[in-house]
Parts: C-alpha cells; sequence; structure tokens
C-alpha cells in the first residue's frame, strides 16, 4: 500500500510527490492526461519548445522558492514584455512610459501623469467593477484601446459586469520600463517546463491516462492517504452545482519563416479580432536551439477564450461571488473528506501564479512530513 496517491502530475502534484517521496514516504502519481506537467507541459516542435496550454513565465519574489526550483532546472533571463495590437497599433505592456509616448505623444513622466489624472477624475467614487477601476488606473483613453474589448474577449463579460479585484495588480509605471513582472526573479527553464517536471519525478512512480473519478474507490484503496489536485465540484460528483470557469482553445501553426511578429506575446486588444492573443514560442528562448543555433521555422498558437462546458480543460476560476460561495459550500464538504487534500488551482478554485503553486505544496507537505 502507498502512502499518499498524488491525483495530478501537474506542479502541485510534482512537489508533493518530490517532497514526500525525499521524507521516506512510498508515493503514487496519476494523471488523466497522456503527459505529465499539467497546464506548464511543453512539447518540442521544429526544435522549438511549445508551450501547450499557453504562455507560462515563472516569476517570484520569493527567494526560496527561487532556490527550490532551481534545484531542477537551470532558467534562462527572459524577460516578459508582451506588445498590445489594437487595430495595427502597437503598444508596450505594462503600461509605461512607451505606452503613454505612443498613447498621447507625451515625453515626460510628469505629463503622462496629468494626462491619467485628467482622464481618471470621472470615477468619483471607489470602483464598483472592471471599467471603473480601469478608469481609475489608467484613464478613458487607453482603457479603452488595451483594456475593454480584450477584457470582454478574455472572460466574456463586459467589463461593467466583472469585479474590480480582476485588475487591481496591473502595474503602471512612469518609467520606460517593459518588464510586465514586479519580480526579482524570472525565467524559463532551459529545456523547458516538461524536463523540470521530469527531474521532480525522478524515481517516483507515475501512470498516466489514468482517470481517478472512474474508479476512485479502487484507487483509495491503494493508499493511506490522498492529494487530489483536480477540481473539487468534479471530486464530488457536482452535488451542489457546476463552478465556472473560463476556458482556451488553442489553433497552433508551423510557419516556413524565422520571425512571425517579433515578440513572445502579443495581444489583440480591438474586438473585431477572435483571438485575445498570439504566442511565438521561440521567443521564450530567444529563437535559438539548445546549442545557441537560430532556428529556421516558427511556431505560434492563437488563443481563443471560451466559456467552460463539461469536458472543456479549466483554466481561469470565476471568482464572482455566486462562484464563491458555492466554492466555500465545496470546501465544506472538502473538511469533512478525512483522508484526501485538496490543493492547487482547481482543488481550491483560486489562480495562482507558478510560485505561489510550489509555495503552497511545500506548505501542504510540511504539514504531513
Amino acid at each position: 500500500m502507498y502512502d499518499y496517491l498524488i491525483v495530478g502530475a501537474g506542479l502541485f502534484g510534482a512537489v508533493a510527490a518530490r517532497e514526500l517521496t525525499d521524507a521516506g514516504k512510498q508515493v503514487l502519481v496519476i494523471d488523466r492526461r497522456d503527459h505529465i506537467g499539467g497546464n506548464i507541459y511543453t512539447e518540442k516542435v521544429e526544435g522549438i519548445n511549445v508551450h501547450r496550454y499557453g504562455a507560462h513565465i515563472f516569476h517570484t519574489n520569493d527567494r526560496a522558492v527561487w532556490e527550490y526550483v532551481n534545484r531542477f532546472a537551470e532558467f534562462n533571463r527572459y524577460t516578459n514584455s508582451p506588445v498590445a495590437n489594437y487595430k495595427g497599433e502597437l503598444y508596450s505592456l505594462p503600461f509605461n512610459m512607451y505606452t503613454f509616448n505612443k498613447m498621447w505623444g507625451v515625453v515626460t513622466p510628469d505629463e503622462a501623469r496629468r494626462k491619467i489624472e485628467e482622464q481618471r477624475g470621472e470615477i468619483t467614487h471607489e470602483p464598483d467593477n472592471l471599467e471603473e477601476q480601469a478608469i481609475s488606473l489608467v484613464g478613458r483613453d487607453i482603457y479603452e484601446k488595451l483594456i475593454k474589448d480584450y477584457t470582454k474577449k478574455q472572460w466574456g463579460r463586459d467589463c461593467t459586469e466583472l469585479p474590480s479585484f480582476i485588475i487591481k495588480r496591473l502595474p503602471v509605471r512612469f518609467t520606460f520600463d517593459n518588464n510586465y513582472f514586479n519580480a526579482r526573479f524570472q525565467g524559463i527553464p532551459v529545456g523547458g517546463y516538461t524536463s523540470l517536471i521530469e527531474k521532480m519525478l525522478s524515481g517516483i512512480e507515475v501512470r498516466l491516462a489514468t482517470d481517478y473519478l472512474d474508479d476512485k474507490d479502487n484507487y483509495d484503496s491503494e493508499a493511506r492517504h490522498v492529494i487530489y489536485t483536480g477540481p473539487i465540484d468534479a471530486y464530488f460528483d457536482y452535488r451542489l452545482g457546476y463552478l465556472e470557469y473560463r476556458s482556451v482553445r488553442f489553433e497552433e501553426e508551423i510557419l516556413d519563416m524565422p520571425n512571425y511578429q517579433g515578440n513572445a506575446v502579443v495581444n489583440f486588444t480591438d474586438p473585431d479580432t477572435p483571438w485575445t492573443r498570439i504566442i511565438e514560442h521561440k521567443w521564450f528562448e530567444f529563437g535559438k536551439d539548445e546549442n545557441g543555433a537560430d532556428l529556421p521555422k516558427t511556431v505560434i498558437s492563437k488563443e481563443f477564450s471560451s466559456e467552460w462546458n463539461p469536458g472543456d480543460e479549466p483554466y481561469y476560476p470565476v471568482n464572482d461571488s455566486r462562484n464563491s460561495e458555492m466554492y466555500q459550500k465545496y470546501r465544506g464538504l472538502a473538511d469533512k473528506e478525512t483522508n484526501v487534500i485538496f490543493g492547487g488551482r482547481l482543488g481550491e478554485y483560486k489562480y495562482y501564479d507558478m510560485d505561489q503553486v510550489i509555495a503552497r505544496a511545500l506548505e501542504t507537505v510540511r504539514v504531513l512530513e
């Protein structure tokens, strides 16, 4: 009998499996997909590490997490500097002096501040929704061109229907700084994320294409404890209803050219372009192969955001009041499960960055050891 059955070979599950194994526990990891890594899975195509489930850029201010993840991979010096395309007009993201200069022709931080102060004045109360929050941060012009329709495509809801907290962490800088993240440590694992997860799971039994919920009682009988990282509502057979997610569909193209858009991430912020962004994967590793040679082809992925339906991959929890209340009820059921620990983005119905997933997994396992 195993000490722990870990359901899910994504980042949370892999960290938990590594730590428990190193603590002398017998661990089995299963995953319904045919690959490890969950949504950070990368696959080599034309010599390029393709992020199969969307762009993942590791970033953190937590030195302990950074040192931990560097045990399993060498990280390159990639800096996330996305570009916004609004009807052929290109703007720097996050919002900074390059953005303000392109939008208004201002050249000094004082000029940019005055322009934003002038426009944000229309919001005279605490913002009630995402639209009001965005205007209070960057003004009406930037909201209309770079936020409004992109957000509507991403969430499938008008900005007036979305909570303000979604955009509260939006970086706004009065410097010429295109680094999207305010993080001390940042990069992409050399060789891709799959290699990182493989090292985490080294020496641990893993069964793929194995759906825990299809034969739950049998799998439970194989272990003393279960760490479950799948959707919490699915675990309870949706008895209280379905929690809502946004899903993402990808259209991948291999192009016989060395450079398609000149950047890893380009957001399309106008309402008429059906995709939210295009990822050109080679630029996460500077267009080079592992030997430093230029890659002659490129791989792009167009991302289309959609409402989640049963059978789709869940990506982003919709943390509005209705779903938050439903999650708390599921959480109450989970607390009564004596031998099951719920963890990760789906198990806790919470959006986590990768460093937060690692920190949460380490914290969870520390209590168990």
